[in-house]
């Protein structure tokens, strides 16, 4: 009975390639296993491709690639040396032959290289460091990188891939049926691997795949913006988002205007969410330069963008804000005019919480604003909106902040607003200076109506011991 109830429940049923609901279908779920065994029996070294006829070259490359489907050990340096390096020689030769362009190689040919590159990178990635201590995940450039050991024959494979996918002799309508929908999101789910060297490849075929397959340009999109999405709202961890959006900033600069609607949405879906996790220092570089591609391609996204950071703008992550503010500045550099004025009432206040912040790094960096001249001329033409909104904090900062660099660069932008209109000056100093003195009236009743209640209940306490 135990047995028959562990054979009916043991394991989840496979959703069918068919099934609508499949997830893995657009890039959620685990990775797909690979199905093909590698072969078993031993390794024998082949003979090169330059010792045989050109006629048996390519049967020789169909043996070549059955030699490195065999999966090795290299956990142990010792185990099956001689293996690992007719395998390596084996590798090395296909990238070769690949490379030279030496001949056109057959449908079969291809299909049974893909099949090799399939054996050989979609594996089991090993579960992150983090993941087995239960810590967050920490900075990679203090932390020392997981290598695979197995890289030495992994990166020939990648190379052999990539070699072909850019190869001129490599017809895309033969190609696409064996790099298909599944290939391609099997090459996603690699993205997740701790080995920088390993996502640097990825990163570069991915986007081969992207510029040579059209037909799978959005199923591409769609696959990277479910990896954002899980990202953003379920785990807040995976090693690839800096690789994804590098790829992702070429394709932008390639979109083609008036902007799609979709790639809109992807912006405000996916990319300003992108902000949002504890994490994005790691790949705030690669994340800003797609919103500013975004920006430089259609001016009137300034307003959604800087309305987007405003809504994910760190409270207590210092560093986050500097962050923050650095992008923001990239963004007001392709703003026009318009669009400035539709959210600078919203930017002005956030700026001017900057300006006073006891961390000195997001003082400072919220006062070089002004050392750009795009952005001064846009404040300069709305002096009147802007001026009323941050005097008050550069006021404060002028009276009390306790960094003398943040002093100083306050005192430059406060001469430069009462060179820009002194009479726009004279009147916020004015408005400043009834509302200081309305704050001191106000503490001072406040102070005097404590008083009173004081003595009342010292009155109070006296007539209670004496009655």
């Amino acid at each position: 009975m135990f047995k028959r109830i562990m054979k009916g429940g043991g394991g989840q049923k496979k959703p069918s390639k068919s099934d609508p609901t499949d997830q893995s279908a657009y890039g959620y779920g685990p990775p797909a296993a690979v199905e093909v065994p590698p072969p078993s029996g031993t390794i024998e070294p082949l003979p090169l491709f330059r010792d045989v006829p050109v006629s048996e070259r390519q049967n020789l490359f169909l043996r070549k690639l059955q030699v490195c489907c065999h999966l090795l050990d290299f956990s142990d340096t010792l185990k099956s040396v001689r293996e690992k390096e007719i395998k390596r020689q084996s590798l090395m030769e296909l990238v070769d032959f690949i490379q030279s362009g030496s001949g056109k190689i057959t449908e079969t040919c291809q299909e049974e290289m893909i099949r090799m590159v399939s054996v050989n990178i979609f594996r089991c990635l090993p579960p992150a460091s983090h993941e087995n201590t239960g810590q967050e995940a920490g900075d990679p450039d203090e932390d020392e990188p997981c290598l695979d050991p197995a890289w030495p024959h992994l990166q020939l494979v990648y190379e052999l891939l990539l070699r072909y996918v850019v190869s001129s002799d490599t017809d895309t309508k033969v190609a696409k049926r064996y790099i298909d929908h599944s290939f391609v999101l099997k090459l996603l789910d690699l993205f997740d691997s701790e080995d920088p060297r390993e996502r640097e490849y990825l990163k570069n075929i991915l986007h081969r795949v992207y510029g040579k397959f059209m037909v799978h340009r959005p199923f591409i999109r769609k696959a990277i913006n479910n990896i954002f999405y899980r990202f953003i709202y379920e785990t807040e961890r995976h090693s690839g988002i800096g690789e994804l959006l590098e790829i992702l900033g070429s394709i932008i600069n390639g979109f083609a205007l008036p902007m799609k609607e979709e790639h809109k949405l992807f912006l405000v879906r996916a990319l300003l969410p992108l902000h949002k996790p504890k994490p994005v220092a790691l790949y705030h570089q690669q994340l800003s330069y797609c919103i500013s591609q975004f920006v430089e391609k259609d001016h009137k996204l300034a307003d959604t963008v800087i309305r987007g950071l405003l809504k994910y703008w760190p409270v207590t992550n210092c560093q986050k804000q500097v962050l923050f503010l650095g992008e923001l500045e990239e963004v007001l550099e392709a703003t026009q005019a318009a669009e400035f004025q539709r959210c600078m009432v919203l930017l002005f206040r956030q700026i001017a919480r900057c300006l006073n912040s006891s961390h000195f790094q997001v003082a400072e960096r919220a006062l070089f604003l002004w050392n750009n001249e795009h952005i001064v001329s846009l404040i300069a033409q709305n002096r009147t909106v802007v001026l009323p909104i941050i005097f008050e904090a550069l006021e404060k900062n002028i009276q009390s902040h306790w960094n003398q660099a943040v002093n100083g660069l306050t005192v430059n932008v406060r001469k430069m607003f009462l060179e820009m209109d002194a009479e726009l000056f004279e009147e916020c100093q004015r408005q400043y200076a009834e509302r200081e003195a309305k704050a001191n009236e106000v503490e001072e009743q406040r102070q005097l109506n404590w008083k009173k209640l004081a003595e009342v209940a010292a009155q109070n306490r006296v007539d209670m011991v004496t009655a």
